[in-house]
């Protein structure tokens, strides 16, 4: 009989797990009974710590919002344009990381209020540049949102750095969009480089909250 004594199984380790082969099985194929198959436990044994997918989904996004944090941290220096930069390079950067992780981290609830200090810390920055709270929490959830929705259209192109689904042929989508020339010069535009064209939209969206709230 084997003495090798297993870590213990709880929900970040099961969450860990789950993200290792989320690389594999995208999010379709992500089943309770593979994760407890690299476990090496039976799939019941899970039960005990996550009712139902969902629940695993929300303690992903929770673990993978951890490892944010861990990467990107305010700097008492940042201005609020700067820290809103750094926030969401540092967002996409993690979700490009796993195979749908945009998919994972979108909609999901956190399962602690380890978030609840980033998130003081965040909106006394803004706060105290003049935003009011509702401003300072519209501009970073619209911020967010801009960051979640790139990389969910970034990874129904390429799944992973480095991969291409079929069907996104730049040059056979425009000789099918031939009559509609300038739609057919587009694709170069929507489907190819997408690290300048999220750092551009970024732009955009910090620029139009200065604009809106008259902010500098």
């Amino acid at each position: 009989m084997s003495t090798e004594r297993r870590a213990p199984l709880d929900r970040r380790r099961v969450a860990a797990t789950a993200l290792t082969l989320l690389n594999a099985t995208g999010l379709d194929g992500l089943t309770l009974r593979a994760i407890a198959g690299e476990l090496n436990v039976k799939a019941p044994a899970l039960y005990w710590h996550f009712k139902d997918k969902q629940a695993l989904l929300d303690e992903m996004a929770t673990e993978m919002y951890r490892r944010i944090v861990a990467r990107t941290s305010l700097d008492p220096a940042d201005t609020w344009q700067e820290w809103l930069l750094k926030a969401n390079r540092g967002l996409r950067a993690i979700l490009l990381g796993y195979r749908d992780g945009a998919k994972v981290y979108s909609g999901s609830r956190f399962t602690d209020i380890e978030h609840a200090q980033q998130l003081e810390e965040t909106l006394r920055l803004f706060t105290a540049a003049g935003f009011t709270l509702a401003q300072a929490v519209r501009a970073n959830s619209t911020a967010t949102s801009y960051t979640i929705g790139f990389v969910t259209e970034e990874q129904g192109v390429q799944p992973l750095p480095g991969e291409r689904r079929e069907g996104y042929d730049i040059e056979e989508r425009a000789r099918r969009m031939a009559d509609f020339p300038l739609s057919a010069a587009a694709g170069a535009e929507i489907f190819t480089d997408y690290d300048r064209h999220f750092e551009e939209g970024l732009a955009l969206v910090v620029a139009g909250i200065e604009a809106h709230y008259g902010m500098s």
